[in-house]
């Protein structure tokens, strides 16, 4: 399940693509698949080593084209193990919301991206989100769970803040929003019959894609779409040569062309 437009992402075979808070890949796996090289950070040691494990098996049934790389990496989103303006694309998928410092994370982004490069953030959406705050303190009040929730405005606001610019922006998955309503209303951690009836519809949409559930969902997101998605760009500044900023080779791509 992808949150993250790689269209609007515009991203392209051969880019260094970082995707923060990976957790078990889904994003990195699409990069990877994509022709993408690419770096996965989360903190969860069990995280690293589902997302390491998987990108192998998929290097291994010949799912991504010659050239795509890939490392998985444990690490402080706060305090990235990234140089400085080495990676094309950011993916920062429904993470923010789970750090106390979000605007020195932002800040690492925006240092690790190329001029011209491009992050997508997603985060829960202000009204669903709310929703389930006011149904479950357990939904959210504990550790590692999420302590704030943003409004589109904030978001932009505060990679602004950073040096960012702030483009397109779309909501996703407005289908899983009456499924996080339910478990909020009868118990987080409660197996009610309702809940596992509704998600076996989710497992049914994921694996069979149906034209009804699509079309349902692309009418409803910009109603209750659980996620916000907005894109944001790193200006390009030209180079005294002549050339394009961040158009060679970085030392992490250098690096991983060794091994």
């Amino acid at each position: 399940m992808l949150t993250v437009d790689y269209d609007r992402l515009d991203l392209r075979p051969g880019m260094t693509v970082l995707d923060l808070g990976c957790g078990e890949g889904r994003h990195a796996f699409e990069a990877y698949r994509r022709g993408a090289s690419v770096i996965a950070v989360d903190w969860g040691r069990s995280e690293v080593e589902t997302t390491k494990r998987w990108l192998g098996a998929i290097a291994e049934s010949g799912e991504a084209p010659e050239g795509a790389r890939y490392e998985v990496v444990r690490g402080d989103l706060t305090a990235l193990p990234v140089p400085d303006a080495s990676v094309d694309r950011v993916m920062a998928s429904e993470v923010l919301e789970h750090i106390p410092d979000d605007v020195t994370a932002m800040a690492e982004i925006a240092r690790v991206l190329k001029p011209g490069g491009r992050v997508a953030i997603t985060v829960p959406r202000y009204g669903p989100e709310r929703i389930c705050w006011a149904l479950s303190d357990e939904y959210h009040a504990n550790e590692g769970g999420h302590i704030r929730i943003y409004r589109r405005d904030v978001v932009r606001t505060r990679l602004a803040s950073v040096g960012l610019t702030s483009g397109a922006s779309h909501h996703a998955h407005a289908l899983h929003a009456p499924y996080w309503w339910l478990k909020c209303a009868v118990g987080v951690e409660r197996d009610a019959a309702v809940v596992r009836a509704y998600h076996r519809m989710l497992v049914w949409d994921l694996t069979k894609r149906p034209w009804l559930t699509r079309t349902a969902e692309r009418v409803l997101d910009p109603l209750f779409g659980k996620s916000l998605v907005v894109y944001a760009d790193k200006l390009a500044v030209p180079q005294r040569d002549g050339g394009s900023a961040g158009g060679g080779p970085t030392e992490w791509e250098r690096t991983a062309a060794a091994r």
